[in-house]
């Protein structure tokens, strides 16, 4: 494709341009890369990958170029994919390959309606990887992207899929530029930019502003008059690196005067051109960054030779530049931003309002009701903004884009009521209520859950007194499901009461059953298994009688949960088949899901870890394949798959899989456990970025287990009793039911008691404190393990065991039950407690066993890469060494600083008794830790009283 032209010289990017060639040399010796290219606005992103797409082009690659643009609350769904496309269909020596791949034909509005299809947004997906990787087979192809900041959450999704598989296809180089300093706090690209550097291929390149020097250079270059040493100072210091800023700076530099704001430094350009050529850019500012020809021809009203003369002077003074499919373009963002922001309300209103009627004379898709849409709006033309938004929304929903549906549905709910009921569009479904449930439905498919409570509620107020009973039940029961998604389980069974009390039994109605399907599953979150009970039973007969074979689904999942011995036992996994294949068979992805997702955490809890992946597989599969990836039940699947790899220790595929198929929040929780288990820095970090608002049930599950652990780990039992008791009380319910992972967090806290009680255990009676923890830990660890598989009543084990050690001493006879216990399958957890029960053993001076059992940790630390295990282990070691043999670890000096350690004495009062420095002291109580495979002074203590090292000091008596 042609490259646009550019004036300007590039100076100072000789890393920037060396790191991008090595970037293409790979794809031409057929390797594939990703670099994300950001910076300011005007420091030059684009000019270099002009340059880089010329030297590209003239190497022999393959480029194609596409462009996200900003049209405020507009989305339009795979923008600069479709751009790119477009100009690929125009090309006919792509047509045989275009052809074989016809889904992408979706993104040209030639596609068929695929709203219905639960496959096509998955099709789509690999329809478009498979174009590019059957391109790059012919010839090497750079895809550059440009402006990711302004990009649909489509666009992103899919940019997400091409990059996210792990390897990228060989020969393709792609490029993605976003502005730095756009990207807020809460800006939509934060998190995909999070996910994306994390992957292999995928680089990031900061575009910084130009030294003083370099913008010296640039002005001399693009001014060919001399200017004054003075001038072009004064020049380099405005600019402040911005390379953009220096142009326009220079381009000014002929006027009388320098300008102040940046705005008036843009248009002074502007200003310079005839009236026409302004005429003409402000109409093609109106329209966004890029406009076509033949309809920035009709919206200026100018004949054809006095546009183009009005186009080639704008083109020769740099204001415009001109693209591909007659298309033209602003020189820069900042210049169409400051033209636009420079027409009176009155012509910026009149001037969208005529594209408004263009673009409704000429029909088209999804892009085209979408502009309309906006340019309705900016002209006040109200009642057309409301028909075009939601025209707009059911294109997105077509092309499987719930985000943009969710923000044109929003838009149309908002113009609602400012137009007239005579002016409003009619129709099935047409009506405020209907519309705020499709736009709670289309939330929740983009994975915004708390945007659909509060969207269903907004229907739910929406809902008049004299209602439709049975819209008045289904507004009810979906806002019931979607709070217990929110994990609101009291108010949520209110609401299925109040549904399925709207609506009788009898006669039977597909409504009245999926009303009890919710409030079963409301009634088992709050306890009430009774009711759940029964209404399933009843349901049930009603689904199978009217053939509601979804909903029959669902209140099978259901009462698998509900009857025998849950969803661990064999009849219950019979019956999830049973409704895996109902579901299935009805086309209900979403009840599939549920299905799938409670297979595979029933093989989990019943300790079948092998069993659990194939289910999880199939999940995903599904997931994927209907675009549900982010909706709550594949999020949950995400997790699980991570943790059961975890569990199994197969830590290196587990870390893989998270980078291949990257997951926003808790859903990457095993992989901070491996990353704390491997003494990785921002683990904790990392865990405590769960833990914002608003708040998330599993991810406060996965963050507190992280930091409770952390606390544990570096002796700290302060700070891990109280995360513990936080986390518990945070996630217990509203009938104060501890969560099941109480017994696991109430393990991991008593872990950072013994070390501290046997330090403080010199009859001064500190200890009894840690006592007393330990005994309320241990008993909200019973409570919690009531009723749970193999896995709660391992870690019941654990604590119990750490209760023993804490209170009464090493406690050989717990740990070995502990070690037992874990033979379910968690390979690093039994090492731990297999750790703990060599240094029993050791306590208890049986050396031999001890080295024996700190041998087999050993080993398996290092298959794991846990470097705080295997030194803890090393210590073990060598501390049971058999006795005859056995000489201190410490040296002579570090066991006087031990005895002080002991003492409570800090680094600087230890150095002030032995006559050495407070920095020295600092040093051997560094090398004492080491030796003795501690993580804090206190457990040094404790493990010195245990393995003799030093004995308590008499305390005196009053």
């Amino acid at each position: 494709m042609s490259q646009r032209s550019f004036g300007s010289p590039l100076i100072g990017r000789d890393d920037e341009l060396g790191r991008l060639e090595a970037v293409l040399e790979r794809a031409r010796s057929g390797g594939g890369q990703a670099v994300l290219v950001s910076g300011d606005a005007g420091v030059g992103k684009t000019r270099l990958l002009d340059e880089v797409a010329v030297r590209a082009a003239g190497g022999g690659v393959h480029v194609v170029v596409g462009h996200c643009v900003d049209l405020g609350d507009v989305g339009l769904p795979y923008l600069p994919f479709t751009e790119i496309l477009g100009v690929l269909a125009a090309d006919g020596r792509y047509a045989e390959v275009l052809a074989a791949h016809p889904v992408v034909r979706r993104l040209l509005g030639a596609g068929p309606d695929s709203s219905r299809d639960a496959d096509a947004r998955l099709r789509l997906f690999e329809g478009v990887a498979g174009l590019f990787a059957e391109l790059a087979a012919a010839v090497p192809l750079l895809l550059i992207l440009e402006d990711l900041h302004w990009a649909d959450q489509s666009s992103r999704d899919l940019l997400r899929f091409l990059l996210g598989r792990g390897v990228l296809p060989r020969r393709l180089a792609v490029l993605a530029s976003y502005r730095a300093d756009d990207l807020h706090r809460r800006h939509p690209l934060r998190p995909l930019l999070a996910e994306l550097v994390r992957l292999p291929g995928v680089e990031r390149l900061e575009v910084r502003p130009l030294a003083d020097g370099e913008v010296a250079r640039l002005v001399r270059a693009l001014e060919e008059r001399p200017l004054s040493e003075a001038a072009v100072r004064d020049i380099v210091q405005r600019a402040e690196g911005n390379a953009f800023y220096t142009e326009e700076l220079v381009a000014a530099a002929d006027t009388d005067g320098m300008p102040t704001g940046l705005a008036d430094l843009l248009l002074i350009r502007v200003e310079q051109v005839s009236e026409t050529a302004q005429q003409v850019l402000r109409t093609a500012a109106v329209a966004g960054r890029r406009v076509g020809h033949d309809l920035l021809r009709d919206a200026a009203g100018l004949p054809e030779d006095e546009l183009e003369a009005a186009l080639r002077e704008a083109v020769g003074r740099q204001l415009l530049v001109a693209g591909d499919g007659e298309t033209y373009a602003f020189r820069h963002a900042l210049a169409r931003e400051a033209v636009y922001g420079d027409l009176l309300p009155g012509q910026r209103a009149r001037l969208h309002g005529t594209y408004a009627g263009l673009l409704a004379a000429r029909g088209g898709g999804a892009a085209t009701a979408a502009e309309r849409a906006h340019h309705y709006r900016e002209s006040h033309d109200l009642p057309e903004a409301l028909a075009a938004s939601v025209e707009a929304a059911g294109h997105a929903r077509r092309m499987g884009a719930p985000a943009e549906e969710l923000r044109h549905l929003e838009a149309a709910l908002d113009l609602w009521p400012a137009v007239p009921c005579e002016a409003r569009p009619s129709g099935e479904g047409l009506d405020p209520v209907s519309l705020t449930l499709r736009a709670s439905a289309a939330a929740a498919h983009s994975g915004d859950v708390h945007r659909a409570v509060s969207l269903t509620r907004a229907a739910l107020a929406g809902t008049a007194q004299d209602a439709d009973p049975e819209l008045a039940a289904r507004v009810r029961y979906t806002l019931a499901g979607n709070l217990m998604t929110v994990d609101n389980l009291a108010a949520a069974f209110a609401y299925s009461s109040e549904a399925l009390a709207m609506i009788p039994a009898e006669p039977p109605s597909r409504t009245w059953v999926w009303a009890a399907a919710t409030h079963v599953m409301a009634a088992r979150q709050v306890g009430d298994d009774e009711t759940a009970l029964r209404v399933a039973r009843q349901a049930l007969e009603v689904a199978e009688r009217i053939g509601a074979t979804a909903a029959r689904a669902d209140l099978l999942i259901s009462l698998a949960r509900l009857e025998g011995g849950g969803r661990r036992s064999p009849e219950a996994r019979e019956r999830l088949r049973e409704a895996w294949e109902l579901a299935r068979s009805a086309g209900d992805t979403p009840v599939e899901m549920r299905a799938l997702f409670s297979l595979a955490i029933g093989c989990f809890e019943s300790g079948d870890l092998r069993e659990c992946l194939p289910w999880i597989t199939e999940g995903l599969d599904r997931a994927r394949r209907s675009g549900l990836l982010s909706s709550p039940h594949a999020l949950e699947m995400r997790y699980l798959r991570l943790l059961v790899l975890f569990t199994l220790g197969r830590w290196d595929e587990c870390v893989r899989v998270a980078r291949a198929d990257p997951a926003p929040g808790f859903a990457e929780g095993p992989v901070l456990y491996i990353a704390l288990a491997r003494g990785e820095p921002d683990a904790v970090a990392r865990a405590e970025a769960l833990l914002g608002e608003p708040f998330d049930w599993m991810g406060t599950f996965v963050g507190g287990i992280v930091l409770t652990d952390a606390a544990a780990l570096r002796g700290d039992p302060e700070e891990a009793v109280a995360r513990a008791r936080d986390v518990v009380a945070v996630l217990s319910d509203e009938l104060g039911r501890a969560p099941h992972v109480t017994v696991r967090l109430a393990a991991l806290a008593l872990a950072a008691l013994p070390d501290r009680a046997a330090a403080e255990g010199r009859g001064d009676g500190s200890a009894d404190r840690w006592a007393g923890a330990a005994g309320e830990l241990v008993e909200l660890a019973r409570a919690a393990a009531v009723s749970q598989g193999p896995e709660g009543q391992a870690w019941l084990a654990r604590a119990e065991a750490e209760w023993v050690r804490a209170v009464s001493g090493p406690g050989v006879a717990a740990w070995e039950k502990t070690v037992a216990a874990f033979t379910f399958g968690d390979v690093y957890e039994a090492a731990r407690v297999r750790l703990r029960y060599a240094e029993a053993l050791a306590a208890d001076g049986r050396r031999a066993e001890a080295a024996e059992h700190a041998r087999a940790v050993r080993e398996t630390a290092v298959e794991l890469g846990a470097v705080p295990l295997r030194e803890r282990a090393d210590a073990v070691l060598g501390r049971s060494a058999p006795a005859e043999h056995a000489v201190s670890p410490l040296t002579a000096r570090e066991r006087d600083v031990l005895r002080l350690l002991a003492l409570g004495r800090s680094n600087r009062q230890i150095g002030e008794e032995l006559f050495i420095t407070g920095k020295t002291a600092s040093v051997h109580v560094s090398n004492i830790l080491a030796k003795l495979g501690a993580a804090s002074r206190t457990e040094a203590v404790a493990i010195a009283y245990r393995e003799r090292l030093i004995t308590p000091e008499p305390t005196a008596r009053g």
